[in-house]
């Protein structure tokens, strides 16, 4: 384990590429105007062509080193959605597979510039849109391993809602700060009027997490805090404790980023 991810980086190049065959084979055959559960206006067919279409402007990214202009955004004539997923994600993985992990590459957060923030991306990219499209063809829902929701939840967090509202300059309606914990650890999550950011707790600081120091709580399990912070889950999934109105902003905040 290096860089960003809490979990083991080789995994998370197995997860990508289980999970993109297990996302193509579910949209394989299915309509492709089923709506996506808890995904206002998102169809299967146009989840299928986004993540096509983003495993290419991440090899593109990696191989010339610069916010990519050009890439194959649908399906090519003849090529069925199935067959637009399985080819991009091999030759992502194959990319990704011919350089070490702690490699230096560009990438959009200056805090994690390696060829490992692609693999992390990619997997949670391929791992939520999964679940969406189980969910809209009202198949089995596949079981998310608890080290990779943890660290789901840890890059929706601080890479989506500590670093991209940011560079957005987008800030909240009021203070409040909001911990997150799941799997044994715990995040700190502060937004104000001038500004928000999110932090990953070491273990001797979880205390600090506690009620009696912060507004409110989110507590669940590593799956279901995962999938709810990425609006794929209701308020249900998870325990809400403390200031709900301070959670809600956290809760639309993340919409705004991760839109």
């Amino acid at each position: 384990m290096s860089g960003r991810a809490l979990t083991d980086q080789a995994k998370l190049l197995d997860v990508l590429e289980i999970e993109a065959t297990v996302l193509a084979e579910a949209v394989d055959g299915a309509r492709a105007d089923l709506r996506i559960p808890n995904c206002p206006g998102l169809t299967v067919g146009e989840t299928a062509r986004h993540v096509g279409s983003v495993y290419r402007m991440a090899l593109q990214w990696m191989r010339t080193g610069d916010t990519p202009q050009t890439w194959q955004r649908q399906p090519g004539p003849f090529q069925s959605l199935r067959d637009y997923v399985i080819s991009g994600v091999r030759e992502l993985v194959d990319e990704l597979a011919a350089h070490d992990h702690a490699e230096p590459c560009s990438t959009w957060w200056a805090a994690d510039s390696t060829y490992g923030f692609w693999r992390r991306r990619m997997a949670h990219e391929t791992v939520i849109h999964r679940v969406d499209v189980q969910a809209a063809t009202e198949q089995p829902i596949g079981e998310i391993e608890d080290d990779i929701a943890v660290d789901g939840v840890d890059e929706v967090l601080t890479l989506w809602f500590g670093h991209r509202l940011t560079v957005q300059g987008v800030v909240g309606t009021r203070d409040a700060t909001v911990a997150v914990l799941t799997g044994d650890r715990a995040w700190l999550t502060r937004t104000t009027t001038g500004g928000l950011g999110a932090w990953r707790l070491p273990g001797s600081d979880v205390e600090r997490a506690d009620l009696a120091r912060v507004d409110a709580r989110v507590v669940g399990q590593p799956s279901s805090v995962y999938r709810y912070l990425w609006g794929r889950l209701g308020e249900r999934a998870v325990h809400r404790e403390g200031d709900i109105d301070a959670i809600n902003q956290l809760w639309a905040l993340i919409r705004v980023a991760t839109r």
